[in-house]
């Protein structure tokens, strides 16, 4: 027999049920003796008495000026770094809190800017 590659393998699985696709994994458990923890996971949501929904852990962060403190400049000096904005776009932001600083963005980023923004004076949440 031929060496498949993964992504033919790929392609086989995805013609099988999920009754066949468990039986080969059942199958290939025993075979390696190995669990295969995560296939079990995945099935998981069908069975009796399973949540619904499985949490998602949350990749993509807002993040939203509340307001700006007592050092105003120094907030819209922050805001113009972090979003490239103008002076007057960055000083209409700070003057209309709440709103978005950065949208969309991953965990680190988004807790490095609430830190700089919080550093400078202003008040930050993050979601």
């Amino acid at each position: 027999m031929a060496k498949l590659t993964q992504d033919e393998l790929l392609a086989q699985f995805e013609e099988m049920t999920l009754i066949e696709l468990s039986e080969f994994v059942k199958a290939f458990e025993e075979k390696f003796d190995v669990t295969a923890a995560a296939a079990v996971a995945v099935a998981a949501p069908g069975a009796p008495g399973a949540p619904v929904e499985a949490v998602e852990e949350k990749d993509e962060f807002d993040v939203i000026l509340t307001g700006a403190g007592d050092k105003k400049i120094q907030v819209i000096k922050v805001v113009r770094e972090l979003t490239s904005l103008g002076l007057k776009e960055a000083k209409d932001l700070v003057d209309g809190t709440p709103k978005p600083v950065l949208e969309k963005v991953n965990k680190e980023a988004a807790e490095k800017a609430a830190e700089s923004l919080k550093g400078a004076g202003a008040s930050v949440e993050v979601k």
